[in-house]
C-alpha cells in the first residue's frame, strides 16, 4: 500500500481552490477588470503627460527676488525645495520638469538684475516650451509693471541632461497594483476561511489525512497564483497601452513580481485574523475596510503621499501598502533592485510578523 502523498493533497487543494477563484465572476471583475478600467481612465485623462510643473529649487537660490515670489503665487507652478543633490536625482529621472537657480546678477555690464539657470532633463521636453512662455509672461509683467524702462528683471539660460521621461502610468500603476493585491489578499482570505469554518469543510479537512499546514498552504498558493496572473495581465496592459517604464527590462518585471507576492503574502495574515474574529459574514466587510480603506487614501495609491499634511507623514510611511507602493516605483521606474528596498521590505516584514502572529494566536479550524 502506497503511503498518503502529501504534496499530491497539496496540489488537489491548490487547483480545486484557483478553479473556484477564477469561476467566480466576483473574483475576477474586481481582481483584474476593475485595476485595469482604473489604469484605462487615469491613462485617458494624463495622456501619458503631468498635470503641471514640477519645479525643484536649488536651495542656492536668491528667494527674495520678484520672479520666485510670482512662480510661488502661480497655481501651475509647485515649487519643491530640498538639497541639491536629491532634485537634480529627482530632475533626471522625470520628477521634476525643471531645476532652477536664480542668483543675483554681479557682472557690471549686465543687462538683468537676476540670472535664471533652468536645468532640465531630456524627460522634460515636451513641457519646456510651456514652462519658457511661462516664464517668459512673468518676468515681462514684472518688468512692464515695475521696471517698464530699465534692464529686465531676469535673464533665462537653459542646459539640458540626459534623464527618463516620468509618465502619469509610472506613478498610477503601481498604484493600481497595491489596490488589487490589498483587496484580493484580505476579501479573498477572509471571506474563503470563514466560510469554509462555517460549512464545516475546514473541520473535515482537519480531521482527513491531509497536514494541517497543507490545507493553509494550498487555499494561500491558489491565492498567490491568481494574484500573479492579475499583476501580469496589470503590467502588460500599462506596458503596451500607456508606455509604462520597466527601467531594467525583464529583471524589473522579475522584481516587481517577487516583491508583489511579498507584500501579498504580509496582507493575507490580516484575511486570516479577520476570517477568525468575526463572529459572522456580515462583519467581515467592515473588518477589512477598517483595515484597507485608510490605505487607498493615504498609502500613495491614487496621489503622492507628499500631497498629505506633514503631521501625519509618520503614520503614512509606517503603512504596509505604502511600503509597497514605495518599493514598486522605486523598482520600475528609478531602476533600483530588490536589495536596495530594504527600508520598503523591512516595514512589510515587520507587519507581517505581527499579523501572522495574532492571526496563529486566534485562527479555529471550527
Amino acid at each position: 500500500m502506497k503511503p498518503y502523498s502529501q504534496g499530491r493533497a497539496l496540489w488537489a487543494i491548490t487547483r480545486a481552490s484557483l478553479i473556484s477563484i477564477f469561476r467566480s465572476p466576483q473574483s475576477v471583475f474586481f481582481g483584474i477588470f476593475f485595476p485595469i478600467i482604473l489604469i484605462w481612465i487615469f491613462g485617458a485623462l494624463s495622456g501619458g503627460g503631468k498635470m503641471k510643473f514640477d519645479i525643484g529649487m536649488d536651495p542656492a537660490s536668491d528667494t527674495l527676488n520678484p520672479v520666485f515670489k510670482a512662480m510661488s503665487a502661480t497655481p501651475v507652478f509647485d515649487i519643491i525645495k530640498g538639497r541639491h543633490d536629491s532634485l537634480e536625482d529627482m530632475m533626471k529621472k522625470g520628477q521634476l520638469t525643471a531645476l532652477l537657480l536664480i542668483e543675483k546678477n554681479t557682472d557690471t555690464a549686465r543687462k538683468s538684475l537676476y540670472n535664471i539657470h533652468i536645468q532640465s532633463s531630456s524627460a522634460s521636453q515636451r513641457e519646456l516650451p510651456a514652462l519658457n512662455s511661462m516664464l517668459g509672461n512673468i518676468i515681462s509683467g514684472i518688468d512692464n509693471r515695475i521696471n517698464p524702462r530699465m534692464e529686465t528683471v531676469a535673464s533665462v539660460s537653459h542646459e539640458e541632461v540626459e534623464g527618463r521621461e516620468y509618465k502619469l502610468i509610472d506613478f498610477y500603476l503601481p498604484g493600481m497594483i497595491g489596490f488589487a493585491l490589498i483587496g484580493g489578499a484580505v476579501f479573498g482570505v477572509s471571506f474563503l476561511f470563514f466560510n469554509l469554518r462555517e460549512t464545516l469543510v475546514l473541520k473535515r479537512l482537519y480531521a482527513s489525512p491531509v497536514n494541517r499546514l497543507n490545507i493553509i498552504l494550498g487555499e494561500t498558493l491558489s491565492r498567490i497564483i491568481f494574484q500573479i496572473v492579475t499583476v501580469i495581465i496589470l503590467i502588460v496592459f500599462g506596458k503596451y497601452l500607456y508606455g509604462f517604464t520597466l527601467a531594467n527590462g525583464f529583471i524589473t518585471f522579475l522584481e516587481m513580481l517577487l516583491v508583489t507576492i511579498f507584500g501579498l503574502v504580509v496582507f493575507m495574515g490580516a484575511g486570516f485574523v479577520i476570517s477568525s474574529v468575526a463572529k459572522n459574514q456580515n462583519v467581515i466587510p467592515i473588518y477589512s475596510n477598517i483595515f484597507m480603506f485608510p490605505q487607498y487614501f493615504l498609502a500613495g495609491t491614487f496621489f503622492p503621499t507628499s500631497a498629505l499634511p506633514s503631521g501625519i507623514q509618520w503614520l503614512v510611511r509606517a503603512l504596509p501598502l505604502t511600503a509597497l507602493n514605495d518599493a514598486l516605483r522605486k523598482i520600475s521606474f528609478e531602476g533600483a533592485h530588490i536589495y536596495n528596498c530594504g527600508k520598503e521590505l523591512g516595514i512589510l516584514t515587520i507587519w507581517g510578523v505581527i499579523v501572522y502572529a495574532i492571526a496563529v494566536k486566534v485562527f479555529r479550524w471550527e
